[in-house]
């Protein structure tokens, strides 16, 4: 049986945002007298919001009060930025439009701040998805599975006919602590050997399998 719902993150699995986080955090710590980061290390930092982006951007020992204020600096200029250089990567697009063309429903769930997930989705995947979820208040983040259950719940779908597609060991959580079967790709910002490292079941490296998977309800 095919899936009916494809919930897909979006950082380092539909969108390649990494330099324009780079570009944002560095531009926060700039402003505040810290040492920039490189693109690296950002990625490792990345996953779990941007205000623990931000703290974990920020040289050790740095208040709770020069961390809010490094963040407070990075919102703002990537709300303004963050589509400067950011691309779907490779066949996203291509993938998206056949899953509406076969029945399927798609979503998105993110960390990012929802102001800045809703622009992103705008711009770069307008009309494609049935629902986009970012961080806000009252909604708990990724690996909580409060984000998982609103599109759920919204979109009328029972978890046994959703999959969940993401990128990293935030993602692996999220799915299992939502009930949902997963799919982690291994071109995002998390390697393959990292994946398996914690508990992929399931990791691709193309937009292919991940048609094939959701349309022929491989399990």
């Amino acid at each position: 049986m095919s899936y009916r719902l494809a919930v897909f993150d979006m950082d380092g699995t539909i969108l390649d945002t990494l330099q324009d986080i780079t570009n944002s955090i560095n531009h926060a710590l700039e402003k505040n007298g810290y040492p920039v980061r490189t693109i690296e290390e950002v990625k490792s930092f990345v996953g779990n919001g941007l205000m623990k982006l931000a703290e974990r951007a920020v040289p050790p020992g740095t208040s709770d009060e020069k961390k809010k204020k490094v963040y407070d600096d990075l919102i703002p200029y990537y709300l303004a930025h963050g589509t400067d250089n950011t691309k779907p990567y490779k066949g996203i697009t291509d993938l998206l439009k056949k899953l509406r063309a076969a029945g399927v429903k798609c979503s998105v769930v993110s960390n990012k701040a929802d102001p800045a997930v809703q622009n992103l989705v705008l711009k770069c995947f307008d009309g494609m998805f049935d629902m986009a979820l970012g961080e806000k208040p009252g909604v708990r983040k990724k690996p909580d599975p409060d984000m998982t259950e609103n599109v759920l719940d919204a979109l009328g779908v029972r978890k046994e006919d959703a999959v969940y597609i993401g990128d990293s060991d935030v993602d692996i959580m999220t799915a299992r602590n939502s009930g949902l079967d997963e799919i982690l790709v291994d071109w995002g910002f998390r390697s393959r050997e990292f994946l398996e490292e914690h508990g992929a079941k399931r990791i691709v490296s193309s937009t292919e399998e991940i048609y094939k998977i959701i349309t022929e309800g491989e399990r």
